[in-house]
Parts: C-alpha cells; structure tokens; sequence
C-alpha cells in the first residue's frame, strides 16, 4: 500500500472523467483502511468504490481511497434461506452471477448494476421492482473519524428509495466494508410483473422462469437500453423517478393521456423521468461530448472528452426544462463532487 500523488481519476469513474486526485491510495484490508483514516497529515479524505454513482466535476484536493476489500462467503445455509457476507470492493454484477451460480435468489432482478458492494447500501440501489433493502441484513462499517468498526442494521440503514442514512446524516462519516443479505434458497419469489421482464421470457418462450431465467431477462433489457461504460461513459441512470401525488397525475394527464405510473401509495405515484426527459426532447441531444443516450433518456453520457462540468451543465438544463414543463423537480442519482 503506497499514497501516490497527482492521480488520474479516469480508470476509476465510470463517466471516464478525467479529473485527478491530489493524493490516492487503494485498501485491500479492513486495517489498511484504519490506518489510513488516521493518518492525520491528509485531512480531507474521500472514500471511492466502484465509481459508478459519482460524476467529478473538477480535480480532487484531497487523499482519495479506493476500497479493494474482497471476498465473498456463506454464513448460514438453510432450507428456505442462505445468509451470505459480501466485501465491499466486490463487483456488484459479479456477485448476483455468484448467486446465481448457486441458485440464491433476490438479486436477480437487480443484474447488471454497475459499481461494488459497498456502494449498494448507500444508494439502496434498484431495479426492475426490486431494492437492496428487501434482501438487506446489515453492513460492517468503519467510522472516518475515529477508525472505530460499527454495524448497521436493516432499521439503522433507513432506506428510501435510492437513500439510505449514509446519504443522509452520515453522509461521508462511515466507511462500508462488508455487507450481509438474506437470499431465498427454494421457493423463490419470482418478480417479473416490472418494466418488460413478462414480454422479454415470453419472447424467449420461458413459461416457467428460473431466477438465472429472471437475470437473463434483465441483462438482455439492460443491454438494449443502456450503453457499456467501458465503451460510453456514463453513470447508468442519471435521475430518480419523482414521485408526485394523484393530483399532479391528473393535471398532466389533461395535456398527456398516456403519461406512464406506477402507484406507490393511495396518495402517490412515480412517474418515469426517462419519460418526462423524453417528451421534453432531450433523448439523443448532444452538447459537444456530453449527451442523452439515444435509447434511453434517463442516461447522461460522455462521448469521450466532456468535462464533468459540462455534464452537468446539460444535466441543469434538463432539470430547468421538466421542471417547466410538468411543474416537477428531478433529483440526480449520482454524487456530483
């Protein structure tokens, strides 16, 4: 382990930003990340795993830690369920296959995700029906301040819908290193009535799906949807879908008859913003290298030598235009730093 100076952040962000870290240092231990914190003559310190969720505005002056934790080993097996603990510098995608491989359901839905295990938590990520929090026990974590290990419970983690307490009040007080989740063993509660998962089995003529089945189905979607970051930088989606309430619904179905929804309450519906993004125009816009995809409006793209800043110049404008148009705000996903 070695802290190097005037590191080129590109390999690390999935946006291929090429901003740089004053100092950099990757962790493959628990006490190597420790004694990093503590190390005092770097006081602002910046935590980074997979770099799927960040969009670098600007050079880093500060030490940035890259989190190489691995690992991955069943705790508990049982009949109905199987617990399994899960380092946080693991590829997410790769640990869903490792489910799979040993017929664990719950991440199925969820194939596909970019980034590590340690960044899941922080964004309760999701797909296609499905939350971290469903298959959730709780994660291992190590104080910024004081280096002291801790673990958060399912309730402790306050999970939202793409929130959780370390976007919140801990937002950069805690270090995941490790993740323990709860999968089904047998009788796996199949979720396919999300998106096109139904018509993409039927296509595939699967009457009766497995969870292998079920990711299948997702990773062939994802694909036709969203471009490969190894060869068009981007973040995966840019923007939460709003929720807004029935009333909202209403107003814009009088000009939008076929306005999509889903009902997450008897007072609240989430309207897709891929879709208020695209009725607004901006699917396959392009301001210099930075981007809408052209497939999906949702996914903001680098078509090689945008700057972080532009991105999010266009990201602004698109705020500004739904915002003036449906009278709704759209929050990023993604971390700007």
């Amino acid at each position: 382990m070695r802290i190097q100076e005037n590191v080129s952040l590109k390999p690390y962000n999935t946006f291929g930003i090429d901003a740089k870290a004053r100092f950099f240092v990757h962790v493959t231990t628990v006490e190597e990340l420790v004694w990093v914190l503590e190390q005092e003559n770097y006081p602002e310190k910046l935590i980074l795993g997979g770099g799927s969720n960040i969009l670098l505005t600007g050079d880093i002056d500060a030490l940035v830690i890259h989190i190489g934790l691995m690992g991955k080993e069943i705790l508990e097996e049982g009949r109905t369920h199987t617990l399994i603990r899960v380092m946080a510098g693991e590829n997410w995608h790769d640990l869903v296959l490792w489910t799979l491989e040993r017929n664990l359901g719950g991440l199925e839905n969820l194939s596909l995700i970019p980034g590590s295990v340690g960044s899941a938590p922080i964004q309760n990520i999701g797909a296609y029906g499905v939350e971290l929090k469903d298959s959730f026990v709780s994660c291992e974590a190590v104080e910024v301040a004081t280096g002291r290990k801790r673990l958060f419970s399912l309730e402790d983690c306050r999970f939202g819908y793409r929130e959780s307490f370390f976007k919140q009040e801990g937002k950069g007080k805690f270090v995941i290193t490790s993740v323990t989740l709860r999968l089904t063993s047998g009788e796996h509660q199949l979720r396919t009535e999300y998106g096109t998962i139904a018509d993409e089995l039927e296509g595939a003529d699967v009457l009766h799906p497995t969870i292998t089945d079920i990711s299948n189905a997702v990773i062939r979607i994802r694909q036709r949807k969203l471009p490969d970051p190894a060869i068009l930088g981007n973040s995966g989606s840019f923007f939460k879908n709003p929720v807004v309430d029935k009333g909202k619904l209403a107003e814009i179905q009088k000009k939008y008859e076929q306005v999509p929804f889903y009902s997450i309450s008897e007072k609240e519906v989430k309207i897709p913003a891929a879709w208020l993004i695209d009725t607004c125009g901006f699917k396959g816009m392009r301001v210099g290298d930075a981007g809408v995809h052209e497939h999906q409006a949702l996914v903001l793209v680098n078509y090689g030598h945008a700057s972080g800043k532009e991105i999010l110049d266009l990201a602004k404008k698109i705020q500004t235009e739904v915002r003036d148009t449906f009278g709704i705000s759209i929050e990023p996903e993604v971390n700007i730093l």
